[in-house]
């Protein structure tokens, strides 16, 4: 009887202790699943500005195709205009703005770097132009094409002036026709308030075509159409790498000219890369990459001449990008990154 009590005894043991190993071992599980749950929380989504061209959606799918694929951040983009961008960046609704054209908008983003709200980690690029450009073969011909000069003399936005009839406005034949800045940038403001102190509004009426696009088809169409065209534009853009396009000359920048109404070019300028200041602590090791994230303006240009001579979008074209250039992108972020990002991109 005793023998058999003590069986009981030991056998009732053995299962308290197999249950005991059991909870520990659940218990466990649970704790590294939480652990495992809680690190894909951290994986915030980062939201970068679109500004509303199509270099900083280029920059916008190289950054965020090595992001997903590289460090595991879901990504996403917010439209919006530059000032606007940049408020977002500094409330915190934005994350990441690739291409800041700082000159445009010289105090805001001064004052925004200067709060705190925004950090810049890097120049992407600087060697970009914009203002007033006319198609080249207006000054100088196109002997291929059969197309004389047209302006011969045009060299300098003042000289516009003179010239007012080989632009003619189709809606008002009285006036000539100058293409402006896309509706809420920056440049639109600076190019009304220019035209008018250089005492071009006499002359020329101010047409917007209302986007980007529609600005870029009415270049393609007077191409085309062997016309005269002159309007705002810039670079890097597809238009200017695959058309012989002529920036006309104006005022040497200096700050006292640009603040008395714009009465001299645009000023020269870093395209940045900011960041909202919480950054850091969302995603840091982003910040990292982003710190070493740089190209130019050629670079920028044959990529948007792939998208549109392929009919390629952004995602396209970052993709094409990092198998093109991986002299210049595996620069940017550790072997591992670099290993992943070209796995996630076959």
């Amino acid at each position: 009887m005793m023998k058999i009590k003590k069986h009981k005894k030991f056998l009732m043991m053995l299962i308290g202790l197999f249950v005991m190993v059991s909870l520990l071992s659940a218990c466990g599980k649970t704790d590294a699943d939480k652990e495992q749950g809680n690190e894909e929380k951290k994986k915030e989504t980062i939201v970068f500005a679109d500004a509303g061209w199509d270099s900083i959606r280029f920059h916008n799918a190289v950054a965020s195709t090595i992001i997903e694929k590289g460090y595991g951040y879901p990504t996403t983009e917010m439209m919006g205009s530059e000032q606007t961008s940049l408020l977002g960046l500094r409330q915190g609704d934005i994350d990441v703005y690739t291409e800041i054209w700082t000159g445009n908008i010289v105090e805001l983003y001064q004052e925004a770097i200067k709060s705190g709200d925004i950090v810049e980690l890097s120049i992407n690029y600087s060697d970009n132009k914009q203002g007033l450009y006319v198609p080249t073969y207006v000054i100088k011909g196109d002997p291929k094409k059969g197309i004389k000069p047209i302006a011969p003399d045009l060299k300098s936005v003042k000289d516009l002036h003179k010239y007012w009839e080989i632009f003619k406005d189709p809606e008002d034949p009285n006036k000539g026709r100058i293409f402006g800045s896309i509706p809420g940038w920056t440049a639109d403001e600076v190019l009304r308030e220019k035209i008018k102190n250089y005492g071009l509004d006499k002359a020329y009426n101010y047409f917007q075509a209302g986007s980007a696009p529609a600005l870029a088809a009415s270049i393609t169409k007077a191409i085309e159409d062997k016309a005269p065209w002159v309007g705002y534009y810039w670079e890097p853009t597809w238009v200017t790498g695959k058309y012989d396009m002529t920036l006309l000359e104006d005022e040497a920048y200096t700050k006292e000219k640009w603040e008395d109404g714009y009465r001299c070019a645009f000023p020269s300028q870093d395209l940045t890369i900011a960041v909202n200041k919480e950054f850091s602590t969302k995603a840091p090791e982003v910040e990292q990459f982003l710190k070493q994230y740089q190209t130019s303006s050629e670079v920028t240009s044959s990529a948007l001449a792939y998208m549109q001579e392929n009919e390629a979008d952004a995602k396209d074209a970052a993709k094409w990008f990092l198998k093109e250039h991986e002299e210049i992108w595996t620069k940017w972020v550790p072997a591992e990154i670099e290993k992943k990002v070209k796995e996630g991109i076959q």
